[in-house]
């Protein structure tokens, strides 16, 4: 739950009325390391835009590293799936 800019809307519960600041919401991350990026950027934003306010941003940074805990492998392998290595 969160607000961005819209800062959520009035309701009205059993004759009172409400000011709902939190908005239901969701929070995709991806982290590719063979797929180029402007193609999943180009993905997400075909199928997440509804073209309304709220529709979120899409943060790009670099990945220094990654770890699978149960087996310590760090590297790609590490979010590679083991049935594609």
């Amino acid at each position: 739950f969160g607000c961005g800019l819209q800062k959520g809307h009035t309701e009205v519960y059993r004759g009172k009325e409400y000011n709902i600041n939190l908005l239901a919401g969701i929070k995709i991350e991806i982290v590719v390391c063979e797929v180029p990026v402007a193609t999943v950027v180009e993905t997400v934003k075909k199928i997440c835009r509804t073209g309304k306010i709220g529709d979120g941003k899409i943060f790009i940074y670099p990945i220094e590293n990654a770890v699978r805990i149960r087996t310590g492998e760090e590297g790609d392998i590490a979010i590679m799936d083991p049935k594609d290595l």
